[in-house]
């Protein structure tokens, strides 16, 4: 291993600290009444549209967007959009 140049952060010692990724595929306001009334098999509208992309945050920060594949029967995402301080809303 090289060491790190001159007044450079050795980040080597952050790479294996685990963070937590969260995808969003959307959110809804729900009065309380139907909330009582949800049931095995109740279906629940989100606000996004399906081909609209979701949101992937690493640590309650936005980070990219992307589409929701399947992946050998498991969800995944691809990555569509990488997000920049600039680009972040």
């Amino acid at each position: 291993m090289t060491p790190p140049a001159a007044g450079s952060p050795n980040l080597d010692i952050v790479l294996d600290v685990p963070v937590n990724l969260t995808v969003e595929l959307g959110s809804c306001l729900m009065p309380m009444r139907d909330v009582l009334q949800l049931n095995v098999g109740s279906v629940v509208q989100l606000d996004k549209i399906a081909d609209e992309p979701v949101q992937l945050s690493v640590n309650r920060k936005l980070v990219a967007r992307g589409e929701v594949v399947v992946v050998e029967n498991r969800f995944g995402i691809k990555i569509t959009e990488l997000v920049t301080s600039a680009t972040r809303s």
